[in-house]
């Protein structure tokens, strides 16, 4: 009889170093063992000695709803399983009425349970007219984090929410041990630019990011951190464009605020000139920035300072991108499919270990929103959440994506690594080219704020 349900051959990531030629036995989900000198014994063998074998990534920042009735919880699942994310951490910014009561967070959990094909956290936010009064019925329902903006770019789906209620909501939030995560940008720069380049240069790629200067930026992550010193609640910047950003995180971080802070896949990899060559396709908020900040934000990876990196991912219709009138174009792109490919790449490409995609990716994301060590890590009693990285040149090519985006930023693109294989709780659930668990595999997971992060 057969040790474990399944067993998987190759070189293994766990924290800190690569096992090459490693097995993992996996039984009833779960990591059972992790061999480097025996013959381990399944009743499923998966010889992928040609692969890396990295903990399931944990996208961070997934908008499923921007556009109501084009992606949702089923297809960004399946783009989820198909790119190696394991876990999506969706936002709760749908349209068209945003999460903002434990109603309709219990209601957005039932939509899981019928059609994730991976597991699924569940960020939560605030209306700008109820105050603080849904927070903890949020809490009590789920929610992983919460949400705010401090710039609004819609009085429903995504209002501003003021200094002082955002310091009661930080107040609030702050002993259920979860973090706060805002949107990055001041208000009044952001108003006052826009007013007067939409009328100087309207139809000039170069207005995005023009209006949106890094001070608007560096203005908001300031008193993000303030709100974390004055609350003692987790602060956390959801989308950082520049390196100055990452120094305030971490002069906060050493004044002993819970402070962290999020980059997200773009910001790595494409510079402000991408608004002349790809159009709105690269309109993304905060902007994409000069190739110096690009720069800064490795340098930044390189010394351990950035929590995790994202995606932002969402699916906008291309009709949504297509405005003569640049500003009048959404912000945000498809990147479910993109982030493990594209940020190994960049890691290989730059000198890193393979260990740093598995903590920028992995690791620190199922920290952050207490998920660990359920998610994010391959080690003895965790699920058995797998990538099977191949190591092989692949372009990025967006008509080969599950998503519902017919386009990507990253099309074209020459990468070093493809998604064999994805594995979520020991269930083969993309093999390379197609999905093979039915919608409603997924699970809703319940941040670990009790010893207990499994919401199943």
């Amino acid at each position: 009889m057969a040790e474990f349900d399944t067993v998987i051959r190759g070189d293994v990531v766990v924290p800190e170093r690569v096992i090459p030629g490693a097995s993992i036995g996996i039984s009833d989900g779960r990591i059972s063992k992790i061999s480097t000198n025996e013959t381990l014994t399944g009743d499923h063998v998966v010889d992928a000695s040609d692969c890396y074998v990295l903990p399931g990534a944990v996208d961070g920042q997934v908008h499923a709803y921007s556009q109501a009735d084009r992606e949702g919880i089923i297809i960004a699942t399946r783009a989820a399983a198909a790119g190696g994310v394991t876990t999506i951490v969706d936002m709760p910014y749908d349209e068209p009425q945003p999460i903002n009561t434990a109603e309709l967070f219990r209601r957005k959990v039932e939509v899981v349970g019928e059609e994730a094909h991976v597991d699924v956290a569940l960020y939560a936010t605030m209306a700008k007219e109820d105050g603080v009064a849904n927070l903890k019925p949020l809490i009590e329902a789920g929610a992983c984090a919460f949400k705010f903006s401090m710039c609004e770019s819609h009085p429903i789906r995504f209002p501003r929410i003021t200094m002082g209620d955002m310091l009661d909501a930080f107040t609030t939030v702050a002993p259920s041990g979860l973090a706060c995560g805002v949107h990055n940008e001041n208000q009044e720069i952001v108003d006052t630019c826009i007013a007067r380049l939409s009328k100087e240069m309207p139809h000039d790629p170069r207005v995005h990011g023009l209006s949106r200067p890094p001070v608007s930026e560096s203005m908001a992550i300031g008193e993000v951190y303030e709100l974390g010193l004055a609350s003692g609640c987790r602060a956390h910047i959801v989308h950082c464009s520049i390196g100055h950003g990452i120094d305030l995180c971490t002069y906060y971080k050493q004044r002993g605020v819970k402070a962290s802070i999020e980059v997200c896949l773009h910001y790595l990899v494409f510079n402000e000139d991408e608004l002349l060559t790809q159009g709105a396709k690269a309109k993304v908020n905060p902007p994409l920035r000069a190739q110096a900040e690009v720069e800064r934000l490795w340098d930044c990876v390189r010394a351990g300072e950035i929590d995790f990196v994202s995606t932002d991912h969402v699916a906008w219709s291309l009709d949504r991108k297509s405005n003569p009138e640049f500003l009048k174009n959404s912000s945000g792109a498809p990147g479910l499919e993109a982030l493990v490919p594209v940020f190994f790449t960049e890691c290989v490409k730059r000198g890193f270990e393979i260990t740093t995609v598995a903590r920028l990716l992995s690791e620190q994301p199922a920290k952050h929103f207490l998920l660990y060590p359920r998610k994010g890590v391959i080690q003895v009693g965790s699920d058995a959440d797998l990538i099977l990285l191949k190591k092989a040149e692949d372009t990025i090519d967006s008509a080969r994506w599950q998503s519902a985006a017919e386009w990507s930023p990253y099309d074209g693109r020459q990468v070093l690594g493809r998604v064999a294989a994805t594995y979520v709780r020991g269930v083969e659930v993309w093999d390379g080219t197609s999905i093979k668990v039915e919608p409603g595999f997924g699970r809703f997971l319940r941040p670990d704020r009790e010893g207990e992060s499994d919401g199943a």
